[in-house]
This record gives structure tokens, C-alpha cells and sequence, in this order.
């Protein structure tokens, strides 16, 4: 079956598409990645998309526009692949993560559904929220199943806006380790936007810039950061306005430090959760693969080998869309698709609704 996987994450940029043919069932998995594009929001939708992120004051009316201009948005976005896709697998925009009881994902499906022509599974978080779980990280499975690895010890992580883990120690499900660390990208592109620049082009802001080692530590001694995975978070947390005295930083300074402060959160979750069971290297995808200044600093951190995706031959903004294309096509083999000890749920769900094009009744 080829399947179109949507992916917008939490940095709220765009959306990447990915076409990937899929065969056979878990845990042989057969995969190979078609094609990939990705489109970039234009700039009144991303205002809107992040004025929904901040909790910003939007009625009814205002969040219905967004959900359906974000389904158009989708669906124009994924036109080209009509006649191609027999099936399509949207994660949506994440506007807000506040588990263990709420999360929300903007984009109505039926655009989707009726350019494609084809059915569009959907809503994948509320399954595991309902069975226990924060619906999130919903990615580890697919990570299993597509770059699992027997005898090597590897991590995927994504450097998305929000920072996670999937640590793969080799081919069992039950030994996969996968949480979020804390901010990826968030804190940085929150810090570039006061620049006028929606993020630090490969990192140059940051390497301009001095760091306030004295608010790192003062911010690392948030709550979340101690405790022990399962868990998620989101952008509700990690946003500028909930870092003490950061209003004393501004410009170059301030992306620098949070920059620092990034890179400290996520060698910190190495260290104390990852390292201790053994670990041979890392890869890396999502858009933070670009932000050299958050790379070097993760290499000088970790006492292993980090590599960005398109180092081992993969496209490192392929990962995330292609992991929601596999949740769609165990879904549509009516099979669970969350590991449900990553997301601390007491069963597996069939995570996902299913949005079909209209017909021809006539």
C-alpha cells in the first residue's frame, strides 16, 4: 500500500509529506520512502496556529477557521499526490499537550480526504489518552519497526520543537525507551521571533551570541526535567514567558542561552535515563539538524557517536511523517500501533479515527 504521511510538529512551520510504499505486518515490516516535500505555512496561518500554541484569546468561530483553514491547507499541500496515495495518515497541528487529560490537534481531515480521494486516518493521541496513557510520544513503534537494529543500541531523537527519544536497544518492544526531554526548537525559534526571524538559521544567531550560564542553571531546575520517563510535554511549558528573569536577556544573548540550555535538558536526559542501560550512537532528525551551534553542542555532550539522519543515508525531515504513515497502516490492518509503556496507558491502542472522501450516491 502507499501512504501519504502529514506531519506538522510543534514548531509549527509547515507541514512535511512523505509517500512511502508499505508491506507485510509487524515486526517485518517492508518500507521504501517514495518521496518527500515539504510546504511552509504562509504567514497568517502561522500567526494563527501560533497564537492558538500561546493561548492567546481566540473564540469559537476564530479556532473553527483555523481547524478548517488548516484542513485546506493540508489538502492543497497534498494534491499532487492524488491517484498515488491509497491511504493518508495526519497527524495534525498540535495546539495544545496538557496530558495526562488534554490534548488538541487542528486540521479537519474531510479536505484531505476528498483532494486525496482517498481515506485519511486521524486523531491519534485521544485512543491512548482514553486507555491511561498522555498520547504521547506515539512515534516509537514505527521507530522500532523501521530502524530497530539487532546487537546495536541506538537512539532516534528528534530535535522537533519539543525534544524526544526513542532509545532502541535492539528488536523488542518491550525494551523501547521513549519520552520527551523538554524543549528542541521552542525556546530557540521563540527567541529568534524577537529578532524579526522565525528561527536561528543554522545556529548563527546562537554562536554570535554570549550565554547566561547563570539562568541555565537557575532554569534547569525545573520540575520536569527530574522526572523519570514515561512522560511528555509541550510549548504550554516551554515558552519564554515561564523562564525566570529571561526579560533580562535580549538579541544574540538570549538565543544563545536557551540554546545552551536546550542542549544541557537534553544531555541531562542522556545521562540520567539513557547512558545507564547502554548506548552506541544517536541519530538525529527533525529540523534542529540544521541549528549547528544545538548539534556541536549535543556532540560535545554525549560520549557517543551523534549523527545527523542524512549522514546514515536517511532524510532527516522524512522521520516523523513517515512514523505517522506506519500508525495509518497498522491502523488500517486494525492492529495496536502505541507501545503503551511509553506512554504509560495500560493497554495498546488502535490509536486513530478514520475520515473517508464522499461518494457518488446518484
Amino acid at each position: 500500500m502507499n501512504v501519504l504521511g502529514l506531519m506538522s510538529g510543534t514548531s509549527a512551520d509547515g507541514v512535511d509529506l512523505v509517500l512511502v510504499r508499505l508491506e507485510g505486518r509487524p515486526p517485518e515490516l517492508r518500507w521504501e520512502l517514495l518521496e518527500r516535500r515539504s510546504v511552509t505555512y504562509p504567514e497568517g496561518l502561522f500567526a494563527q496556529v501560533r497564537q492558538a500554541q500561546q493561548n492567546r484569546v481566540l473564540g469559537p468561530r476564530d479556532l473553527a477557521l483555523l481547524h478548517h483553514d488548516l484542513g485546506r491547507f493540508y489538502a492543497e499541500a497534498a494534491a499532487p499526490f492524488r491517484g498515488r496515495a491509497e491511504l493518508a495518515a495526519l497527524a495534525g497541528q498540535t495546539v495544545w499537550h496538557e496530558p495526562p487529560g488534554l490534548t488538541w490537534q487542528l486540521g479537519e481531515p474531510s479536505w484531505l480526504a476528498e483532494a486525496l480521494g482517498a481515506p485519511v486516518v486521524h486523531d491519534f493521541r485521544p485512543a491512548d489518552l482514553a486507555a491511561g496513557g498522555e498520547g504521547a510520544p506515539l512515534v516509537p513503534y514505527p521507530d522500532l519497526l523501521l530502524y530497530g537494529e539487532e546487537g546495536v543500541r541506538r537512539s532516534i531523537h528528534n530535535l522537533g520543537g519539543i525534544s524526544n527519544i526513542t532509545y532502541l536497544p535492539g528488536r523488542e518492544a518491550e525494551s523501547v525507551l521513549a519520552f520527551d526531554t523538554g524543549p528542541g526548537n521552542c525556546l530557540i525559534d521563540e527567541a529568534a521571533a524577537r529578532m524579526g526571524e522565525r528561527y536561528d538559521a543554522g545556529g548563527q544567531i546562537a554562536a554570535e551570541g554570549r550565554v547566561d550560564e547563570e539562568l541555565v542553571e537557575v532554569w534547569f531546575n525545573h520540575a520536569y526535567l527530574r522526572r523519570p520517563p514515561p512522560k511528555s510535554t509541550g510549548r504550554e511549558v516551554w515558552r519564554l514567558e515561564r523562564l525566570a528573569f529571561a526579560g533580562r536577556l535580549e538579541g544574540a544573548d538570549l538565543v544563545a542561552t536557551v540554546t545552551a540550555f536546550t542542549v544541557r535538558t537534553i544531555v541531562a536526559a542522556y545521562r540520567d535515563f539513557v547512558l545507564p542501560l547502554g548506548l552506541d550512537e544517536v541519530w538525529v532528525s527533525g529540523g534542529g539538524v540544521r541549528n549547528r551551534t544545538l548539534m556541536a553542542g549535543l556532540r560535545a555532550g554525549l560520549p557517543v557517536p551523534v549523527r545527523a539522519f542524512d549522514e546514515v543515508g536517511r532524510d532527516p525531515l522524512a522521520r516523523e511523517a513517515l512514523a505517522f504513515a506506519v500508525l495509518g497502516y497498522l491502523r488500517h490492518l486494525e492492529l495496536p500501533n502505541v507501545l503503551p509503556h511509553t506512554t504509560g496507558a495500560r493497554l495498546a491502542a488502535v490509536a486513530g479515527r478514520v475520515t473517508r472522501p464522499a461518494v457518488d450516491g446518484t
